[in-house]
C-alpha cells in the first residue's frame, strides 16, 4: 500500500497560529522535527519518510515560517520559540520525545532540551550552537551603541521590504541551487515548491518573514546558554559539516559545556549536510536513535 503523506494541523502559540505535519503512526515513540531560519517544515520530507514506520513523527513550523504565522512586529527572538517548541510538545501530551533539529531549530531544541530535561528522551542537532567564540568576539569588539544603531536602520529597511517576487517556479528554483549547489535537482525542486507561496500577481515569493533577516542585537549572556548545555540529560549528537561555515565544537571549546553530548563530522557536506549527505546522515540517525 502507498503511504500517504503528512497532514497539516494547527497549534496556537502566543497568540499565532502555527502549523505543523504530522506523520501518522500515533502509536509509535514521539519525533519533532526542527527546522532551521528561512526554511520550513517539508524540508523534513525526506528524513520523515525514512523514519516513518518506527516513529509518530511531528515537523513544525517555526513562526514566520512556512505555513506558520509572522510576528506582527517583525521581532522573532530564540526564547520565544522555545515556547513554540514546549507548546507543540506540551500540545502533543506525547513526552518524553526524541528532537532531530537543524541550525536555528537546534538551536531551540537544545534551549528546550536542557530548559525541560525530562521532556526529551534523545536529541540531534545539525549545526545548531549558534555563533562560535571568535564570530561572537569580533561582534562585539564594536560598540554597543554602534550595533543597535545599525540594527535600527536594518529593521528599517526590512519593513520598507516587499518580499522577494519571481516570475516563475523555475526562477525561485534557480535560486535555490544557487544557495546550495549541494543539493540535487530533485531536493532543489521539492524545496522550493514547499518554500514559496503564490502572489495574487501570480509571482512567487518565499514563505518566510523578510525581518527574520535581523535579528536582535544580543542574545541572552554566553553564561546562561552554557549553563543551560550543561542542564542536558538526553544524549545528544552534534553533527558538522567539514565544509559548512559553522565551527566545529570540539575545536573551539564549546562541547566543553556539554556532559551527554559526542561530535560527528561529515566529510563533503555543508551546513545543510543532512541534503547533502542524506544516506550517511540517516544511517548515523537510525544508528544513534
Amino acid at each position: 500500500m502507498t503511504m500517504t503523506g503528512p497532514t497539516s494541523q494547527t497549534l496556537i502559540s502566543q497568540r499565532l497560529r502555527l502549523n505543523y505535519f504530522d506523520w501518522g503512526n500515533h502509536d509509535k515513540p514521539p519525533l519533532v522535527l526542527v527546522h532551521g531560519g528561512r526554511d520550513h517544515a517539508r524540508s523534513w520530507d525526506w528524513t520523515a519518510e525514512a523514519l516513518r514506520d518506527d516513529w509518530h513523527i511531528v515537523a513544525m513550523d517555526h513562526r514566520g515560517h512556512g505555513d506558520s504565522e509572522w510576528v506582527s512586529d517583525g521581532n522573532y527572538q530564540a526564547q520565544d520559540m522555545v515556547y513554540d517548541l514546549a507548546q507543540l510538545v506540551h500540545q502533543l501530551g506525547r513526552g518524553p520525545v526524541t528532537i532531530v533539529s537543524h541550525s536555528l531549530g537546534g538551536n531551540v531544541a537544545l534551549r528546550y532540551a536542557g530548559t525541560f530535561p525530562d521532556q526529551v528522551r534523545k536529541l540531534v542537532a545539525i549545526e545548531g550552537l549558534g555563533p562560535s567564540p571568535k564570530r561572537s568576539a569580533e561582534m562585539r569588539a564594536r560598540p554597543y551603541p554602534e550595533r543597535v544603531a545599525e540594527w535600527v536602520e536594518k529593521k528599517r529597511a526590512a519593513s520598507a521590504r516587499n518580499p522577494r517576487k519571481y516570475d516563475s517556479i523555475e526562477a525561485a528554483f534557480a535560486r535555490m541551487i544557487e544557495e546550495n549547489s549541494y543539493l540535487t535537482e530533485e531536493q532543489a525542486r521539492h524545496l522550493t515548491i514547499h518554500g514559496v507561496t503564490r502572489n495574487e500577481d501570480g509571482t512567487y515569493s518565499w514563505k518566510f518573514d523578510p525581518h527574520l533577516n535581523v535579528w536582535s542585537v544580543e542574545d541572552v549572556a554566553d553564561e546562561f546558554i552554557q549553563q543551560t548545555w550543561a542542564a542536558i540529560t538526553a544524549p545528544t549528537l552534534l553533527l558538522y559539516g567539514a565544509d559548512s561555515w559553522a565551527s566545529n565544537p570540539v575545536g573551539d571549546g564549546r562541547l566543553d559545556h556539554f556532559s551527554t553530548a559526542e561530535v560527528i563530522e561529515f566529510e563533503k557536506a555543508g551546513h545543510w549536510l543532512h541534503h547533502d549527505q542524506f544516506d550517511r546522515f540517516i544511517a548515523t540517525l537510525k544508528d544513534f536513535l
